[in-house]
């Protein structure tokens, strides 16, 4: 208005128009104005009728009244329905601002939140996240797996831990207990949300709540939880899930790939991210660091203890996995001890197996661990029952062996093709060629051939190692003697 007023001392109306770039009718109001826009009182009346005025106490009113969580557009739709084309949608907004000012006036009270200030060394949290989203592949095949994360809510520092199975109570335990012993020090308190691995009422889980109990008691940190399905109650570690992801995500970018030949290597990569991570607030950790209890002695049990009887099918199954085991073992009851990642099992006080653990399917499926090793031996007494095994095809370690079964199937005869499946999964198992094997099969897939079992042997048998011949001179017993006099 002032650069209006000062173009108009000189120039004509619609020039100094122009200069400032308003319209002639505004400047025409400029010039009857005394005061700046922004000094002008509010306006008091409407520039056109309202559109709800007929029914907004009769109707509208009542309803909101009545139920407070109706929105503007359910408003509208149901005048709609009473009044045909009287009420457009074009009406929409003017609905929508009409019910958040009668909400501000009249509308029930609404939820708080209360920020919270946690001092240093009071507060750790724990939480499992799905990692699918991430889509890591392991040699090729998709790894499904979740994150275990611990967090300090004051300064921050993390701890991530890859788990294979479910949130179970042996994950939690090994993954909490590698946080507290990798920064040194335990928090008062330890929050979790009402993970079945720790706070469980149902009876036939106690024995869940009881160890997590005397997992706490041994290092001294009281155990909390959220309410149920308040999960903002738990906002300093559901708000860095979020960011755990976001942070592998950019990583696995700047890798360029997101296969990994092991896990092994998918494990120090993760390692290696969110220690870049920490190191960003290392100064706050090491001010948290000191405020920390100190560790006990020694750690606590990390695994749990199941029984679990071998059938006659040379399977046992533990947590709805059935896994495969050496056929000596049939009839046995094994005390398993069921870790994040392994299983032990037990025998008197013998360990007479270890083997990877599985995790459920999904839509509560049966998982299945098949070593093919375990059944060979069985299989070489009855190759036929390959044909129709129900573990068939998890028996072959590998798609090209798969394939292969199927090829021959085609090709010869179902005894034939069964003696000599079994004749390839005893040369892959036993001379240690799964690998080589696999990608001769491969040719031959190729090229539509029968494998000769004979030739195969030979060609994948171990090279004899050829020993250099050496020649040892001894010295004359002689020589010592003057060897000791001279000095």
């Amino acid at each position: 208005m002032n650069v209006y007023k000062k173009h108009r001392s000189q120039l004509s109306q619609e020039t100094a128009a122009a200069k400032v770039g308003i319209s002639v009718r505004s400047a025409r109001r400029l010039d009857t104005s005394d005061t700046l826009p922004s000094q002008r009182p509010p306006r008091s009346w409407r520039t056109r009728a309202d559109p709800f005025e007929a029914v907004w106490q009769c109707e509208l009113e009542p309803m909101l009244t009545a139920s407070p969580g109706l929105t503007a557009i359910t408003l509208l739709e149901e005048l709609q329905r009473r009044y045909p084309g009287k009420y457009d949608e074009a009406l929409l907004r003017t609905l929508q601002r009409r019910v958040r000012a009668w909400n501000a006036s009249f509308g029930g009270e609404r939820e708080v939140f209360f920020a919270q200030t946690h001092p240093p060394g009071r507060l750790g949290l724990s939480d499992f996240t799905h990692a699918s989203v991430l889509q890591i592949t392991n040699a090729g095949a998709f790894f499904a797996h979740l994150l275990y994360q611990f967090a300090l809510a004051f300064s921050g520092w993390r701890y991530v831990e890859v788990v294979l199975g479910g949130e179970s109570f042996a994950a939690l335990s090994s993954g909490l207990q590698n946080a507290l012993w990798a920064m040194g020090g335990v928090p008062e308190e330890h929050r979790t949300d009402s993970l079945a691995a720790a706070f469980n009422n149902r009876s036939e889980h106690e024995l869940l709540t009881r160890r997590y109990e005397e997992l706490c008691k041994h290092y001294g940190v009281r155990p909390s939880r959220n309410n149920l399905g308040i999960s903002h109650e738990n906002g300093s570690i559901e708000a860095r899930q979020k960011t755990l992801k976001q942070t592998m995500e950019q990583a696995l970018l700047l890798r360029g790939h997101r296969d990994f030949s092991d896990l092994d290597a998918y494990r120090r990569f993760v390692a290696e991210v969110f220690g870049r991570l920490n190191a960003r607030i290392a100064k706050r950790f090491s001010e948290e660091r000191a405020m920390l209890r100190a560790l006990p002695v020694r750690r606590s049990s990390d695994y749990e203890e199941i029984d679990a009887r071998v059938t006659k099918y040379g399977t046992m199954t533990v947590r709805r996995v059935l896994y495969t085991v050496p056929s000596r073992l049939v009839g046995h009851l094994l005390k398993v001890r069921l870790y994040s990642e392994r299983l032990e099992c037990w025998l008197g006080g013998v360990c007479v197996l270890q083997l990877q653990r599985g995790a459920a399917n999904e839509g509560n499926k049966r998982g299945r661990v098949v070593d093919y090793r375990h059944l060979l031996p069985a299989l070489k007494r009855k190759p036929g029952a390959l044909a129709r095994s129900s573990l068939r095809d998890d028996i072959f370690p590998r798609t090209e062996y798969r394939q292969m079964w199927a090829q021959l199937m085609d090709q010869l005869p179902e005894a034939q093709a069964c003696r000599l499946m079994v004749g390839l999964l005893d040369l892959a198992g036993n001379e240690g060629c799964e690998a080589m094997l696999a990608q001769r099969l491969a040719l031959l897939l190729a090229s539509g051939e029968v494998p000769d079992l004979n030739l195969l042997r030979e060609d994948m048998a171990p090279r004899p190692a050829l020993c250099p011949t050496v020649n040892v001179t001894l010295p004359q017993l002689a020589s010592y003697d003057q060897l000791l006099g001279a000095a």
